[in-house]
């Protein structure tokens, strides 16, 4: 946008400005426009979900690809200590955090999801690429945190993006199917990890770990290339859309906001709509609940370390990793289901986690393989919850020119982990 004003026309990707009455009127949708709405819907979820579960896909493997290259002789070749590797692991988040806020402002006023996420895409593949490169501790660091800087618009940005397409009570299911994208990349990560280990160790001179980075780095180009050209904006400049789902996309949308609050009469500025995000207190108790969700499902940075606890080799304990993220794929789809279903946030937030926590406890107590290996599908449970309380706050913080900020100042789920 050109300028710093942004009414709820503009966020709605609508061009045309929707008094009060109007949008009262526009309320409800006749039974033959909630068939044509059906079918709109099924067209968004075909060309956008599968191209957004892709980039975070991606996202997930180039962010998490560092404890499987210390399995394959990252640490070893590079010469750096564990708690260098503790700080390489960690810096990530500082590019992460710093670049949280901003980025959304930045795509609010140029308007262009489909080049912004797709450029930030080729940005951090070439980033993941160019790690193959590093020769010491210093230049490892400085990649982890430029890859962090990098990848940080994508999660919030995606949230902006999908709330341009999809109503709240539709967004659970569709959170889920993008929030299983890190699962399903968390299962083929390892996966494709294990194969590079059995497959090019040592090809042409390159070690395991660099052929790793250069693999997911060069497929993570073509994705946001692909992204950038496939990727609609909004609504109204989906050109392949006929009319009349048009003028449905469009109206459902204006309907979405007349349930929430409209902007000032003069319009609202971004940097309104950050000061509003920060005032709700609610803002601050579900940031407090998604920071106790990334601190349980951090043990997925060392996964690859722990699986190797449980006395097999190197591309076994890569390939022991898939199960329970394969596991939590399907589960996932069926609580959200659920959840949307019967209209439920609260319980379906709580009852994952005591799970996650008897996993945890019977991992550390017990040294056999069977309920050690149980184990590992229990501490995924922890991952359910995240979707669930991603539409909890899309569907109870309060609409602002730059709403989106709630799910930013949760500053994503990575950043804790």
């Amino acid at each position: 946008m050109g300028d710093d004003i942004c009414r709820d026309s503009a966020m709605l990707g609508d061009k045309v400005q929707v008094e009060r009455k109007e949008l009262v009127e526009l309320r409800m949708l006749t039974h033959e426009e909630q068939d044509v709405e059906k079918k709109l819907v099924r067209k968004i979820d075909v060309r956008i979900l599968p191209i957004v579960l892709m980039i975070y896909l991606m996202n997930y493997i180039d962010r998490n690809n560092y404890p499987a290259a210390r399995l394959q002789g990252l640490q070893d070749d590079l010469g750096f200590t564990d708690q260098q590797y503790q700080t390489g692991l960690s810096i990530l988040f500082v590019g992460y955090v710093l670049m949280q806020i901003p980025s959304n402002m930045l795509l609010n006023y140029i308007g262009r999801p489909s080049l912004y996420l797709g450029a930030c895409t080729v940005a951090w593949g070439l980033v993941s690429a160019i790690t193959s490169l590093v020769k010491g501790y210093g230049s490892i660091a400085a990649c982890r945190f430029l890859l962090g800087f990098v990848e940080a618009p994508f999660f919030p940005g995606v949230m902006f993006y999908l709330s341009k397409w999809y109503t709240r009570k539709e967004l659970a299911l569709r959170m889920s199917v993008f929030y299983c994208g890190s699962l399903v990349s968390g299962a083929f990560g390892n996966l494709i990890a294990a194969g590079i280990l059995s497959g090019l160790a040592g090809e042409r001179g390159i070690s395991t770990w660099q052929w790793l980075y250069i693999i997911e780095g060069c497929v993570t180009i073509v994705v946001g290339l692909a992204a950038a050209v496939l990727l609609p904006d909004f609504p109204h400049t989906w050109k392949v859309l006929p009319p009349e789902q048009r003028n449905i996309a469009n109206r459902r949308m204006a309907i979405e906001a007349a349930e929430a609050d409209l902007d000032q009469e003069m319009g609202m500025s971004q940097w309104q709509g950050l000061k509003l995000a920060f005032q709700d207190p609610k803002t601050y108790v579900l940031a407090l609940a998604d920071w106790g969700l990334a601190v349980a499902g951090s043990f997925q940075n060392f996964f690859p370390t722990l699986t190797a606890t449980l006395g097999y080799g190197h591309i076994v304990s890569l390939v022991l990793i898939a199960p329970p993220y394969l596991f939590m794929v399907v589960f996932i789809l069926g609580h959200c289901y659920l959840s949307d279903r019967l209209g439920h946030r609260f319980w379906f937030f709580v009852y994952p986690n005591p799970l996650a926590l008897v996993g945890f406890i019977i991992f550390t107590a017990i040294s056999s393989f069977g309920p050690r290996y149980f184990a590992c599908f229990l501490f995924c449970f922890s991952f359910t919850a995240i979707p669930t309380l991603l539409s909890w706050a899309s569907t109870s913080l309060r609409r602002t020119p730059l709403s989106e900020v709630h799910e930013v100042v949760y500053f994503d789920h990575p950043c804790l982990e």
